[in-house]
């Protein structure tokens, strides 16, 4: 009746924890798991699972694992955890940018002549988009007609340390184009505010007019605000415009395609 026990002995002496794991199977393993655990479960397990999960060869995997590694940025990002979460984070933040969805989520700030409406491409005395998946676009009228997006930063998973300390660089690009017989006017806004909505960076360019008889191409507007002051929490979006000529129905700007990405700084 001994011989079991000790066989027991020798197995207990055998077997081992996760934690007797050579350092980088234990990479190899935590860097299958979401970010989010990795950084509020393991790294509270032990000294040992911290110093792993804080490990640039970790979160350098995790991006290859997930394709947001590029060999030759390897000198140029100093933090493999923040770039791995940026990458992870990145997504167009102007939600219904295109129209699809009517009018949802964009609140209409001035609505006047005949209102802001919805047209599918090319619409009339129009063009087709570069972009062969953008169907629609929203146009203005002989009244002013601003339409615009608040975006809270920490909704979106962008916490305030890292937008304080990190200061990742935030993209804005928005499309505009007038018709061929009508004379328009185009404008832009990006705020960024703080948690007060206090403006801590501010884009606005002049407003572009366009002549009527003009070429009726679809135009990029693109902004990068960089090494912005800390306490950004929202950012602020809004575009419009109206038709020079007041004439009737929907002869102004139209817009569509807007986006706000924040990116990883490389």
């Amino acid at each position: 009746s001994r011989a079991p026990a000790a066989r027991q002995r020798s197995y207990r002496s055998v077997m081992t924890t996760i934690c007797d794991l050579p350092e980088d199977v234990l990479v190899e393993l935590l860097s299958l798991l979401p970010a989010q655990d990795l950084i509020c479960t393991c790294r509270l397990v032990s000294t040992q699972w911290r110093y792993v999960v804080d490990l640039t060869t970790l979160w350098k995997r995790k991006c290859q694992r997930e394709g947001f590694y590029i060999q030759n940025l390897d000198r140029s990002i100093s933090d493999w955890k923040t770039f791995y979460m940026l990458c992870n984070l990145k997504r167009n933040l102007i939600k219904n940018p295109c129209a699809e969805e009517n009018f949802q989520h964009w609140k209409l700030d001035n609505n006047d002549g005949d209102k802001w409406k919805i047209e599918d491409m090319p619409g009339p005395h129009g063009r087709e988009m570069p972009d062969p998946k953008v169907h629609k676009y929203f146009v203005t009228s002989y009244g002013p007609c601003f339409k615009s997006q608040l975006i809270t930063l920490q909704k979106e998973g962008y916490w305030n340390q890292l937008m304080d300390e990190k200061r990742p660089e935030i993209v804005v690009k928005d499309w505009y184009a007038a018709r061929f017989d009508c004379g328009c006017r185009y404008e832009l806004r990006v705020r960024l505010l703080s948690e007060d909505y206090i403006v801590l960076d501010d884009f606005h360019p002049e407003p572009v007019v366009i002549e009527q008889w003009n070429d009726a191409i679809w135009r990029e507007i693109s902004h990068t605000f960089q090494n912005y002051p800390a306490g950004v929490r929202y950012i602020w979006f809004q575009h419009g415009g109206q038709d020079t000529q007041f004439w009737a129905g929907w002869y102004g700007i139209r817009v569509t395609n807007s986006s706000i990405t924040i990116g990883p700084l490389t």
